[in-house]
């Protein structure tokens, strides 16, 4: 399976009592279709799955599913502790029919390459999908590393990594040492980079509320090959990647930037608050000016 376009993790609607708004996803879902999205993914960071219980995400799984139909991609993610509540996930992902599923390191279990690669390949066996590795380090406390890689791959569907290191040099060994794994830029700020390598990929949670920019600059670098034009779209995107990436409030600023789409977002889940009023100011500041230059740039390439 190839992994290609804007692919958007999306967020979990809450209502303010921090139940699921399971009617909103589907609203979330057409909204970001109609957008031109190339796939959705549920169940990943942006999801707050860590924060649902087993049964809420199996119905969300369910409810995406519905909400999709078939029209792109669905990935479903199977992060958790356990390898056996992984596994659970997985199965759970090929009944409702997942296009493929998410795997990722167990978090703050720190398990070695060989333990790690034994866990996804479990996961592997119970849902026997397309698979996009998740490597994100800075969440799980493991790296993905060579050893691993080595290992996992002997399985082909192994097909993808989102890599979300924010080590410039894992796109480097991942582009020429493992051209067989699809590299899929996970790492919002390095975007230009992984285009540059060749990875015709971005799982972005910025796409939840910007996703004609995040388009835009995939349609510059990956379909016309235009790096010129996408640089300046990048240049425009950084102010929102430092936003993101360095403000250490990253669910809380897509939630917030999902919300002034006029979508039902709702709150993150505790421990995590909504933004205050001075951050959200600075958000919607900083999208309103990203999303104005890039219209500028994309008209006067046309």
């Amino acid at each position: 399976m190839k992994f290609d376009g804007i692919y958007t993790p999306i967020v979990t609607p809450y209502k303010d009592d921090h139940s699921i708004h399971f009617d909103a996803i589907e609203e979330i879902v057409e909204e970001l279709l109609s957008c031109g999205v190339h796939g959705i993914v549920i169940a990943g960071t942006t999801g707050e799955y860590y924060a649902q219980s087993q049964e809420e995400r199996l119905q969300v799984m369910k409810t995406c599913k519905e909400a999709v139909n078939g029209r792109v991609p669905l990935i479903i993610g199977t992060g958790a502790i356990r390898t056996e509540d992984c596994v659970l996930f997985a199965e759970e992902a090929a009944k409702v029919g997942a296009d493929g599923i998410l795997v990722s390191t167990p978090p703050y279990v720190i398990p070695t390459e060989r333990e790690n690669a034994l866990h996804a390949l479990a996961i592997d066996r119970a849902a026997n999908l397309p698979i996009m590795l998740y490597n994100y380090p800075g969440r799980t406390g493991a790296m993905m590393g060579e050893e691993f890689l080595d290992r996992v791959c002997r399985s082909s569907n192994f097909c993808a990594i989102k890599e979300s290191s924010g080590d410039i040099n894992r796109i480097h060994l991942l582009a020429r040492d493992y051209p067989h794994i699809q590299l899929c830029c996970g790492m919002d700020d390095q975007a230009l980079e992984f285009f540059a390598w060749g990875s015709n990929c971005w799982v972005c949670a910025g796409s939840n509320f910007a996703p004609e920019a995040h388009i835009a600059l995939y349609q510059a670098c990956c379909i016309n090959g235009d790096f010129d034009q996408g640089r300046r779209i990048m240049s425009a995107m950084m102010p929102l990647m430092r936003v993101l990436e360095q403000g250490g409030k990253f669910i809380q600023c897509i939630k917030h930037g999902t919300i002034m789409r006029g979508l039902p977002a709702g709150p993150p889940r505790r421990p995590l608050k909504p933004l205050n009023k001075d951050d959200k100011r600075q958000l919607e500041q900083v999208i309103s000016v990203m999303n104005n230059t890039i219209k500028l740039i994309t008209k006067e390439g046309n």
